[in-house]
């Protein structure tokens, strides 16, 4: 008769976590959460910090400075929001400032031409807007050619358009009525920032809630993967690039609306600060992904540093110097998360 004596790690009953990996693991939560909301954090600590400012404590908490800040800003809202839609799919659209350079002018000819009414040469501009962004669209989708490259090379092509259309002049007198929109307030809250809000909740939904989203967002995360399961990818990644061509439209009409007038370059500004505010907010809310919530939030981080550091007499170069170095970290930052990510998940 034989007997088979149990170790004791049968015998024993299942032993909890030693409190190090209990301490590791809510360590880890709390990191997580830093790493989801520090954006956020940091623009609320931002602000606070230019509130009791002795140098911009009677300025910039204000609501004159503050509205002032949010309709400056409805303009690149809306031009980070273009350069969204094709960057969660992976392809970018460099082109978005320049398109919204050439739907101003255009629009801004018909208008001070008397050729169309008011309405129709804004709808001319959008238009204009998603026109470019269906040739960028064939180009790239198609030919499976290089959205950086293209677009690149689209947003020289189109400030070459614009000088010409205007003679390197700058088109002056826009209706009144455009130009009420661009500056008066309904509610107590600039008409652009309403524009901007519902723009935003409307792309928020369409990349949340919709088939077309759904896609972009498979894209984006494996494209290969897409392709075979059918998904079509070359449709899918066309239409990305003719919706961010009209939203870069619509800010060109915004450029009308808020400074009443349009010359060559007018919307080349635009492009490095949207991207910045896309990167800025790829590393909040939902990190490692591209996101309106997160795109907002960084351009108003940006924007309210450049407020805050300008009140209190901060020079010129303060503003791209900000810009740009907000994307070098954003970039750095996105890819300090990703290689996190794919430490944990091993």
């Amino acid at each position: 008769m034989t007997t088979t004596q149990a170790g004791p790690v049968a015998d024993a009953p299942q032993a909890s976590p030693p409190a190090q990996a209990r301490r590791r693991g809510l360590g880890g939560r709390l990191l997580d959460q830093l790493e989801r909301f520090g954006l956020v954090v940091l623009l609320i600590a931002v602000a606070l910090f230019f509130t009791f400012l002795p140098a911009t404590s009677a300025v910039f908490p204000t609501s004159a400075n503050l509205r002032n800040v949010a309709a400056n800003e409805s303009i690149l809202v809306v031009v980070a929001l273009a350069a969204l839609v094709p960057l969660v799919a992976e392809r970018f659209d460099l082109s978005v400032g320049a398109t919204v350079g050439l739907a101003a002018i255009v629009t801004g000819k018909l208008l001070t031409s008397g050729a169309a009414p008011t309405l129709v040469a804004i709808l001319a501009g959008v238009l204009v807007g998603a026109l470019v962004g269906l040739v960028n669209g064939i180009v790239i989708a198609h030919y499976n050619a290089s959205s950086l490259v293209i677009t690149l090379g689209m947003a020289t092509l189109l400030q070459g358009v614009g000088s010409y259309l205007t003679g390197d002049t700058t088109l002056l007198g826009m209706p009144q009525s455009l130009l009420d929109f661009g500056n008066l307030q309904w509610l107590g809250i600039p008409r652009p920032v309403w524009l901007f809000v519902l723009l935003a909740l409307a792309i928020a939904f369409v990349l949340g809630m919709t088939v077309f989203g759904r896609r972009l967002l498979a894209i984006g995360s494996n494209e290969a993967a897409a392709r075979l399961v059918g998904m079509p990818v070359s449709r899918t990644v066309l239409l990305a690039f003719v919706v961010s061509g009209a939203l870069a439209g619509v800010a060109g009409i915004l450029v009308l609306a808020r400074t009443g007038g349009a010359s060559a370059g007018v919307g080349a500004g635009y492009t490095l600060p949207a991207v910045a505010a896309i990167f800025l907010g790829s590393t909040t809310i939902r990190p490692g992904r591209f996101t309106v919530a997160g795109t907002l939030v960084g351009v108003f981080f940006v924007a309210i540093s450049v407020n805050g550091l300008t009140l209190a007499g901060a020079q010129d170069w303060v503003d791209p110097v900000f810009n740009g170095g907000a994307v070098v970290l954003a970039v750095a930052a996105a890819a300090i998360l990703a290689k996190r990510r794919l430490g944990s998940a091993r």
